[in-house]
């Protein structure tokens, strides 16, 4: 069963929450953190653990909160510091934890850090950025390419010099290197740990250091390149990235960053975001005492099909590469195609993997929505806000397609805003809101549940080890026991019946 205790995370279940998208209560057409915690007894129904909220800090949202100009702000957008502590209390008087979204490789070019870093070579913060001057041709310092296309250098005639963004030139990468920055971003989340959040989310957690000596990126042969950290089209797929990433350096940091959180018993969930090293990361940084406990990979993000030989092939690979490092799986997220319609899913497929998903070693993230089935939104041009969606239309139409509004009930919106929302609501998803599918007993809703309900029930599910896992065709088995329990698993992972599994069907056989 599950307990409320300090390793609840193992084996736990994350819902993501991404603010502007959940609930407006200001007519805004933006969600903010009073309709979060107005929604957060929906949230404890599911039977889920704890909620990740997305960034919410004052920004100038040229990449919608993941630019941040104010750690330890609100932004007005979603609403104050009182409201925030309303959350977390409410949150935590419905036994869930909250952890929140920390995004510390960078910040916006509005932050007053950057603005002192600029303003000349010798200030008190010009090393806190990463600053390189030109080749004598004047070209960029390295051939290191930004994840939201073109280069990663660009220009400041202030300094005459080079910054570093790995994402939208906006975003300036900070410098790790510095002692001085890594004290205050410790400090920062110390913050946020005495406002009593129970832990963070940290987006690219393995963008934090660059090599020191600004080596160029290898190529990486056309075989070798993936699309699960960078879409297709996008030529940061072309390079081995070696140097500008991943770093060594790395993992004495998140030691110190362990150390903050050990005193309130605050865990963290890392993205790690690498296509070529990913298990390898994932070793690193949670399969070592001292370090974080539990990071997701892109495995089950990607558009590849999970089918029973796929999800065989990944636990070989975690088994081989990251026999000691705890996993958080996800099929969705707020980066990336909805499931149901990466994979073309039917319903009965969704509710199949959910509860395969239920069922598997590690701890588990849940994006808003996904239980209830929603697929992609299919935006127009005009009603793209994401700037790589804009960036790279129409070959890869970008996020804004995962972030839509959460639908409620059949009111205006979706009853998510009585104002037009920041992104439309698709007709589509009003056939499946919440209100609705809670009067349907087979509804996805329901069926979300129901699989959750059998995690939290059984104790092998949550920590227990994981063994015999094969795939025969379509069928995916294995067993999942703890010294008070042995499951076996079996799940029909195609819409053929096979042996005696009809199509879809998943067996939880306890021995």
């Amino acid at each position: 069963m599950k307990e409320n205790k300090q390793d609840w995370w193992k084996g736990g279940i994350i819902y993501q929450i991404y603010p502007r998208s959940f609930q407006d209560t200001t007519g805004d057409g933006i969600g903010d953190l009073a309709g979060i915690t107005q929604r957060l007894p929906y949230v404890a129904s599911l039977g889920v653990d704890a909620v990740w909220i997305s960034p919410f800090f004052t920004s100038p949202m040229k990449d919608y909160g993941y630019d941040v100009s104010d750690y330890r702000g609100i932004d007005p957008l979603f609403g104050t510091m009182e409201d925030f502590d309303w959350l977390v209390e409410r949150a935590h008087d419905l036994g869930l934890k909250v952890m929140i979204d920390l995004v510390m490789s960078h910040s916006s070019d509005q932050h007053p850090w950057f603005a002192e870093s600029r303003s000349s070579r010798d200030n008190p913060k010009a090393d806190w950025y990463v600053w390189a001057d030109p080749k004598p041709d004047g070209t960029a310092p390295t051939n290191w390419l930004s994840i939201f296309g073109g280069g990663a250098w660009h220009w400041d005639a202030r300094r005459e010099q080079y910054y570093l963004h790995n994402f939208l030139t906006a975003q300036p990468d900070l410098n790790f290197h510095n002692p001085e920055v890594q004290d205050a971003l410790l400090e920062m989340a110390d913050f946020w740990l005495e406002k009593g959040v129970d832990g963070f989310r940290l987006d690219t957690i393995n963008f934090y250091f660059h090599d020191a000596q600004l080596r160029d990126n290898p190529p990486l042969a056309p075989e070798l390149r993936k699309s699960d950290t960078a879409p297709a089209v996008n030529p940061y797929n072309h390079q081995s990235h070696k140097y500008d990433k991943s770093q060594p350096e790395n993992l004495a940091f998140l030691e110190r960053f362990a150390a903050r959180l050990a005193p309130h018993g605050a865990v963290v969930v890392g993205e790690i975001g690498d296509s070529e090293r990913g298990l390898e990361l994932l070793e690193q940084y949670t399969g070592v005492p001292g370090r974080v406990q539990m990071s997701y990979v892109f495995d089950f993000l990607s558009g590849d099909t999970l089918t029973a030989e796929r999800i065989v092939h990944v636990f070989d690979k975690l088994h081989t590469i990251a026999p000691n490092g705890w996993p958080c799986w996800a099929m969705s997220n707020h980066d990336v195609t909805r499931h149901v319609s990466r994979w073309n899913l039917s319903d009965d497929a969704a509710k199949a993997y959910c509860t395969v998903l239920m069922c598997l070693r590690g701890s588990v993230c849940l994006y808003q929505g996904e239980e209830l089935g929603l697929p992609e939104a299919e935006l127009e041009f005009e009603d793209l806000r994401d700037p790589y969606g804009i960036e790279f239309w129409p070959e890869y139409k970008g996020r804004d397609g995962c972030r839509t509004p959460m639908v409620w009930d059949m009111g205006v919106n979706g009853g998510f805003s009585t104002s037009q929302p920041w992104l439309p609501v698709p007709h589509a998803h009003l056939q499946r809101t919440v209100v609705g599918q809670e009067a349907d007993a087979q509804s996805m809703l329901h069926h979300y549940r129901w699989a959750i309900g059998l995690r939290n029930k059984h104790s092998a599910l949550r920590q227990g080890e994981m063994r015999d896992l094969r795939a025969d065709g379509p069928i995916l088995s294995f067993v999942r026991a703890d010294s008070k329990q042995t499951l076996l698993i079996r799940a029909n992972l195609s819409d053929e019946t096979v042996a005696d599994l009809a199509p879809w069907q998943v067996q939880v056989i306890e021995g």
